[in-house]
């Protein structure tokens, strides 16, 4: 990772873009593209596609999602305690004790997730969060404070946390879930413009919103497109880390390589091209099933229009919608290799059906 791209990376994961408000991550995201694609293209609820060869009639997609969990203020009451409301799927249990930043229309409202103090549970009678306990406290003692400084119903919070490195060797922050996705997607267009890589196709790389609560936002940017092929990518849970039952999740670790998913929503000939195109290119890869849904934005190409070949790539994760997710520094960059080598190999025009 060269300096422009680190620099980059912190900038765009320290960001906030909870979902449904994703516009200064996509702004972002979008400024470091156009130097690596020729056009783009946005939708009306954000999602953004940087396009490289945009005049090609064979459309290609790499994709991740930009939006992150968070909360809704939903309540005030007259003391001035916020209670709220899951945006996604945030978790009540890491939240007392946590720091928040709540955005309003005059800018940033500082707040804390309060919570009893350990004197106050007993054995007996112990008292542990719950979506409809947990309470945010912004400084604030009456309800009308609290609104003079912006914070109103429907405003998002979001837990605050930067990224940081663990032992030289891992990343660890809030909401790499998933725009180390939006990073790697962009790496690959990086990759290739420095290495000045002629495509014969267009080349759409899509950063999509509203993931956290149904792929909303591929199922519509996908429709704008029609694609011919897509990889999305995103995260997957390490279950190699404590409290993980591998028989109902699967076996993945991070520092192992890039996971590829057999699914009824992935087709399995473009799967076999990219576990080719991993072997040809000595990437180490895991494996990984779903039984009925992904839980990506694969289902929404896959199922878009007439339907598309569409496959995952996930990088391994640890600790999910928290606000110390992890990854594999390695593994981030067998991701961004096998995209980008799966790009370059590939021919305009394949056709992946399996009865021609």
């Amino acid at each position: 990772m060269d300096k422009k791209s680190k620099k980059f990376l912190e900038e765009y994961l320290n960001n906030a873009s909870p979902t449904g408000f994703e516009t200064s991550g996509q702004k972002i995201w979008l400024e470091y593209m156009k130097q690596y694609s020729d056009t783009y293209i946005t939708d009306n609820y954000g999602s953004v596609a940087a396009i490289i060869n945009p005049e090609k009639e064979y459309k290609v997609v790499l994709e991740a999602h930009a939006d992150e969990i968070s909360w809704f203020v939903k309540y005030i009451t007259d003391d001035g305690y916020i209670y709220v409301a899951r945006n996604g799927g945030s978790d009540h249990i890491i939240a007392p004790s946590m720091r928040v930043n709540i955005h309003t229309e005059k800018g940033l409202v500082k707040g804390v997730f309060g919570w009893p103090a350990i004197h106050v549970r007993t054995s007996d009678k112990d008292i542990v969060p719950t979506s409809d306990n947990i309470f945010i406290d912004i400084g604030c003692s009456k309800k009308d404070e609290v609104e003079k400084l912006g914070v109103h119903v429907g405003c998002v919070a979001v837990f605050q946390d930067e990224l940081t490195e663990l032992n030289g060797k891992y990343l660890t922050g809030r909401a790499l879930d998933n725009r180390i996705g939006g990073y790697m997607v962009a790496e690959v267009a990086k990759r290739l413009r420095e290495n000045k890589v002629k495509l014969p196709f267009s080349l759409y790389l899509v950063n999509a919103v509203q993931e956290e609560i149904g792929l909303r936002g591929a199922e519509m940017i996908s429709r704008k497109i029609k694609p011919n092929v897509a990889i999305v990518t995103d995260v997957c849970h390490d279950t190699s880390s404590p409290l993980y039952d591998k028989k109902k999740q699967g076996d993945q670790k991070c520092g192992l390589g890039p996971v590829l998913t057999y699914g009824p929503a992935v087709q399995n000939n473009l799967l076999k091209m990219i576990i080719q195109v991993a072997n040809k290119n000595k990437i180490k890869f895991q494996r990984a099933a779903a039984s009925r849904s992904t839980g990506t934005d694969t289902e929404s190409f896959a199922y878009s229009g007439e339907g598309v070949p569409s496959a995952l790539i996930s990088l391994p994760l640890k600790y999910m919608h928290t606000t110390v997710e992890t990854v594999s520094k390695e593994d981030v960059e067998k991701v961004i290799e096998l995209m980008y080598h799966f790009v370059i190999n590939l021919k305009s025009g394949h056709d992946f059906r399996y009865i021609k």
